[in-house]
């Protein structure tokens, strides 16, 4: 009896993972901004997770085919294009609330995407961490792939019954091929907590170079908070001496509560590129957006662009989750012509992807408005662009028609 129900179990189950797997995925026609395209279905869940991750297939050892390592959500990866294919380092949380990193790859970065047949092992540091997540991938002109994450472990002077406490540093890995990690000591430097850390592609006078967020606690930025940039002499024991803010939270802003990195930022003909995170405080929590900025090409410290508001927020679906209202972006890749995929994950549950090119997104950057961070100066700006529109739609048929 028991062979039975299990074979029925295993027809069912691996019936409903090809299906996932095997989607294929639209643009959403619904959505039309200009500045990117969305798309219907998320491009990983925790339904793409292999079975054989989950469920023990032996029938002598679980003859009714229970699931015995249940996956929680699938989110926040970080991305990179090798050989023409796209891969993802995802973070996979199970039931037990550990996240761990697992790389899935994809021809066309829309649909299709598999897992490698293990997760990533990655090496712990003398001090262990509890839990390790959000890993940003840089293809490095020093010729190797690093990893930097966030490296999580209970406060140590945190008072006694305090199980929630903790301390946030930055994880360094190496790596050639995304399946051999090297383990590399933590990135050092004079914040009590460090989270999304990013590494520039580039030597910045012959150093390396790190857009980092220092923070006073794990869960508020406090006095420090915003988006800093740092050097380190070496990789292999980085410490940054001097850490200064190049993007700080603004009051009444989409990063009023905190901002941080997203993606490793594209080097285009006017800048580098980013798309980052920024956090305000809502009656219903703390509510997540991407938004962009451009800083110098020859000063990657120098932000020369900041359009106002947000560039990606939730929408529809994408709202509801493990923890709801929610967009992170820490993997985003560029290709060689032009064409930028944005792998975002939506209330910290599943990953999405936005496309557009890097033409679009500089127009976007460098031709929006900046936050005018008064409603007064807002609604001049608007009314500036009313008045040139319908000063434009005098002359146009169209125009007229479309102003109404």
């Amino acid at each position: 009896m028991s062979n039975t129900v299990f074979e029925r179990r295993l027809s069912e189950i691996v019936w409903k993972h090809k299906l996932v797997i095997s989607k294929k995925n639209e643009i959403n026609r619904n959505w039309n901004n200009g500045w990117f395209r969305r798309y219907i279905n998320p491009v990983i869940t925790r339904e793409h997770i292999p079975l054989h991750w989950r469920y023990d297939l032996d029938p002598k050892t679980n003859p009714h085919l229970l699931e015995r390592l249940g996956i929680n959500a699938v989110l926040n990866p970080g991305a990179i294009e090798l050989g023409g294919k796209i891969y993802l380092i995802c973070r996979v949380e199970g039931f037990d609330r550990k996240s761990f990193f697992a790389v899935a790859e994809s021809k066309n970065g829309i649909d299709g995407f598999k897992f490698f047949d293990y997760p990533c092992v990655i090496p712990e540091t003398d001090d262990p961490d509890t839990n390790v997540y959000d890993m940003r991938l840089t293809k490095h002109e020093d010729g190797c792939i690093y990893g930097t994450f966030c490296s999580e472990r209970k406060d140590p002077d945190a008072p006694p019954g305090d199980c929630s406490s903790a301390v946030a540093q930055c994880g360094i890995v190496r790596t050639r091929d995304l399946k051999d990690w090297e383990r590399l000591p933590d990135l050092k430097t004079k914040s009590a907590q460090q989270r999304n850390v990013v590494l520039h592609p580039e030597f910045i006078n012959g150093k390396y170079a790190f857009y980092t967020r220092p923070q006073d606690s794990f869960i508020e930025a406090g006095k420090g908070g915003g988006i800093g940039w740092g050097l380190s002499k070496k990789i292999d024991g980085a410490k940054i001496d001097d850490e200064q803010i190049v993007d700080p939270k603004v009051y009444h802003t989409i990063k009023e509560s905190k901002n941080g990195a997203g993606a490793v930022p594209f080097k285009t003909k006017e800048g580098w590129l980013h798309v980052a995170h920024g956090v305000r405080n809502t009656a219903a929590g703390l509510r997540y957006v991407l938004y962009a900025f451009l800083c110098d090409l020859k000063h990657p410290e120098k932000v020369t662009h900041r359009p106002g508001g947000y560039f990606i927020a939730p929408m529809g679906k994408e709202r509801v989750g493990d923890v709801s209202n929610v967009t992170f972006c820490n993997g985003a890749i560029m290709k060689d012509n032009g064409d930028i995929f944005i792998y975002y994950a939506s209330s910290d549950t599943r990953i999405h992807v936005a496309t557009t090119t890097a033409d679009i997104l500089l127009d976007y950057v460098m031709n929006t408005p900046e936050d005018g961070r008064r409603s007064a100066a807002n609604v001049k700006q608007r009314c500036d662009l009313i008045r040139k529109n319908l000063k434009v739609a005098e002359k146009n048929k169209l125009l007229k028609q479309a102003i109404g």
